[in-house]
């Protein structure tokens, strides 16, 4: 077991303050840190089992803390309240134990040892479609239940899902989730720039806008599922007032080369997710009926022998030729290699992956959408001068 170390150890409550907290629990090393709040793993005394347990500080609370108009005693209590209204599913974060004192609120939730999402994609680059479609059909399946429920969680991001021991997700972090009723018109502006909806950003900047509804969590679902095929969102751009332009227009692309790889089945489910009118946009349940994750089966088909025998045979072929394959990438000539390295899958992944190993700290302290940067490979005009009139120097 990893204890917490002395700088650890100094940002934990007072015993007197947490007496119930700790009576039960022993809190460990710190698995992240928020804005008021730390998230530690912690273990139950009497049983042993691992949990995260969420501290979160409240002694400077103000009427308006979390940004939203209310304070961050009143959004962790919301947030609780949402938490148990949607308890019991799979694919959802477990909330264990709560414990409130004068200045801390400690929430336990079930401890995912895989972490985020987000990590987990930082280090793979992309996924295939086969992962992308069993991550995908969970996340929907969670934001039905919770749009069963009457609930918008307004803050769906590859950092707002976790995976446990098997690699399924779990949903977490409903600090801007809320109880909506099916007519009702939210106006708030919350969430994270590179998976707002655009009629959450009409809400918030014009006077005449309509709000908006549990679609918003349709299209963060359509922006995840982007980013996980190709490691990028679909949005991202320096300047982020033509970022949110393009998110209100709807505008974005598959480019070439990451997704000439990529049949058309999913493309067609994220055109149908981040489509600008939500009136038009497809719904969660319609999701999960696409045709990207529909499963043929033999049921009710007669067995032929010489058929299943001819299959078997195809399928034996096709392993011998991958296995050969992967010791046989595609060639690599000089030519391609000086002038467009980047069109080669294969070299491609690992000059992402080197990349986001460079950077990813820099990358982690930012929004998700800022990965997208690593992905902008254009030479900088003043430094190529640069480097072209030193190697003139050195030659004369």
């Amino acid at each position: 077991m990893v204890s917490p170390s002395k700088e650890e150890a100094d940002d934990l409550p007072d015993k007197d303050v947490a007496r119930d907290f700790y009576a039960k629990y022993e809190p460990k090393e710190i698995l992240g840190r928020g804005v008021s709040s730390t998230v530690r793993r912690c273990v139950e005394k009497e049983t042993g089992r691992q949990y995260a347990a969420k501290i979160i500080d409240i002694s400077g609370d103000t009427d308006d803390s979390q940004g939203i108009g209310i304070s961050v005693r009143d959004a962790t209590l919301r947030e609780i309240h949402i938490l148990k209204l949607v308890a019991g599913h799979p694919y959802i974060i477990e909330l264990h134990d709560v414990f409130e004192s004068t200045t801390f609120i400690f929430l336990v939730f079930e401890l995912c040892k895989n972490g985020e999402l987000f990590d987990y994609l930082t280090n793979v680059v992309a996924l295939s479609e086969k992962k992308t479609k069993t991550i995908m059909k969970q996340l929907l399946e969670a934001v039905e239940f919770i749009h069963s429920k009457n609930v918008v969680h307004r803050d769906l991001k590859p950092e707002n899902i976790l995976l446990d021991d098997e690699f399924s997700v779990k949903i977490t972090d409903f600090g801007f989730a809320k109880t909506v009723k099916q007519e009702e018109c939210l106006f708030e502006l919350c969430g994270t720039p590179g998976y707002l909806a655009p009629e959450l950003l009409k809400a918030s900047m014009y006077e005449n806008a309509v709000g908006y509804n549990q679609e918003v969590d349709i299209w963060a679902c359509g922006v995840i599922m982007y980013t996980l095929l190709v490691g990028f969102p679909p949005f991202w751009h320096r300047k982020q007032m033509i970022m949110l332009r393009n998110i209100m227009e709807g505008r974005f692309e598959f480019c070439s080369p990451e997704w000439d790889d990529i049949t058309d089945l999913p493309k067609d489910l994220i055109q149908q997710m981040l489509v600008a009118d939500p009136k038009k946009r497809i719904t969660v349940s319609e999701a999960l009926k696409h045709e990207f994750f529909q499963i043929i089966t033999t049921k009710g088909r007669k067995f032929n022998a010489k058929k299943t025998f001819q299959f078997g045979i195809l399928c034996v072929r096709a392993m011998v030729r991958l296995k050969r394959l992967k010791h046989t990438p595609e060639p690599l000539s000089i030519d391609v290699a000086c002038s467009d390295p980047y069109r080669i899958k294969t070299l491609r992944k690992v000059i992402d992956g080197c990349a986001f190993r460079v950077y990813c700290h820099w990358v982690k302290r930012g929004e998700a959408q800022n990965r997208a940067a690593l992905f902008e490979n254009r030479p900088k005009v003043e430094l190529k001068q640069i480097y072209i009139s030193a190697m003139k120097a050195t030659a004369t």
